[in-house]
């Protein structure tokens, strides 16, 4: 191919959350290696980003899961687009919109490539064939080694087609260098922090991300120590009133009014990192991935995460740390004393153990699961299919 691809990436909503992020990084590589880049979704808060980095927004009812739009309306406007477009490939990252995807990229005679970037509860066969679209790709991109194990298990026709990329965490952006005193106290003032140690739970409210897990483990901690940290539940609410009361409920009754806070939505994460002490990823179902835990190490940041799904391989300590000078560990994730247990000892570490250990987590995180890597591994991708040259 002599001309410059187009490649149309395809997911529900272009909101926050890692896939959409990713989609918006992706787009950035592609732009930046000559490609134009665009994106069919709902429109949402990050369609600015994406402009920004030189993407264009199509816009498609992608959250729909009404049968009839999946086959019939979307497959046939993302084929519209395809064609008017002069589009060259079709990356699919979500369920619903990849079938549509699927069946627009068939008629058109374009390639087809899926990210796999959930677990997927596969209860009963109807659900088994509406998760194997994202195994359907002429190749099937793995967001970890543990989602890579679970696409081939559920797969096997697809394990030569699978490989993995990690998800990338921008290190121009998570740079604890580069946050200004200024950016700290705003988020500082506006949280209405104190100086105790600040720990924060980066994640959107939902229960299998573990903030009513970790709740109860906070309160036994305050009793064991007195009100001597400050935790923040930083996450969208998503629309879960039952739950957000729920963990309201949990605050009051263990006594963490104090100690607790919900602050919502942060659109300066590499600033609530810098005035954290550490970050906690409770996970209580299996994260693919692990953008959090990874942000908070290239941050250089003390950071405890659950034993499930792929959190492991990201804060796994490097070969020339060890083991009991690592800043990283990780917690059997329904093991309420074990995690009250290692925050009481973070908690504790001595500083001068973390800023010795630091640049190694930062050096770790740029090698393996950095944005460079993910974009240029991802235009290898697009290469490898096209015979273009998008990657360096």
């Amino acid at each position: 191919m002599t001309k410059a691809p187009t490649i149309l990436q395809v997911i529900p909503w272009l909101d926050s959350g890692g896939v959409e992020r990713g989609t918006v990084d992706i787009a950035a590589s592609i732009t930046a290696a000559g490609g134009r880049a665009l994106v069919a979704a709902e429109p949402g808060r990050l369609v600015p980003e994406l402009e920004a980095a030189g993407g264009q927004l199509l816009p498609l009812r992608g959250k729909s899961k009404n049968p009839f739009t999946i086959l019939y309306s979307n497959a046939r406007a993302i084929e519209q687009m395809i064609r008017s477009e002069g589009v060259d490939l079709v990356h699919a990252r979500s369920r619903a919109p990849a079938w549509s995807a699927l069946i627009a990229a068939r008629r058109t005679g374009v390639p087809f490539v899926t990210t796999y970037h959930g677990a997927y509860s596969q209860k009963g066969r109807l659900k088994a064939f509406y998760n194997s679209v994202m195994a359907k790709g002429d190749i099937v991109i793995a967001n970890s080694h543990y989602t890579a194990r679970l696409v081939i298990g559920r797969n096997p026709d697809a394990e030569n087609r699978t490989m993995t990329i990690h998800r990338g965490v921008d290190m121009a952006q998570f740079d604890s260098s580069k946050v200004t005193p200024e950016r700290i106290e705003a988020l500082s003032s506006r949280w209405k922090l104190d100086r105790r140690p600040v720990i924060i739970l980066p994640s959107r409210l939902t229960r299998w991300k573990g903030q009513s897990f970790i709740l109860p483990v906070m309160g036994a901690l305050k009793k064991a120590m007195g009100p001597a940290f400050q935790l923040l539940l930083i996450g969208d609410e998503q629309g879960r009133e039952a739950y957000v009361a729920e963990l309201d409920r949990l605050i009051a009754n263990h006594d963490l009014a104090d100690c607790v806070k919900r602050v919502g939505h942060c659109s300066d994460m590499p600033a609530a990192y810098a005035l954290a002490s550490m970050v906690i990823v409770p996970s209580q179902d299996a994260e693919t991935f692990g953008r959090s835990a990874a942000e908070a190490l290239a941050m250089g940041k003390p950071t405890l995460v659950g034993d499930l799904g792929a959190q492991p391989e990201v804060v796994a300590a490097p070969m020339d740390v060890a083991q009991e000078q690592w800043i990283a560990s990780v917690i059997r994730h329904d093991d309420q004393a074990a995690w009250q247990q290692a925050i009481a000892q973070t908690l504790v570490m001595p500083e001068e153990q973390i800023q010795e250990i630091a640049p190694y987590a930062r050096r770790l995180i740029d090698a393996c699961f950095s944005l460079k890597s993910m974009g240029q591994q991802t235009l290898n991708v697009y290469d490898r299919l096209l015979g273009c040259k998008l990657a360096d």
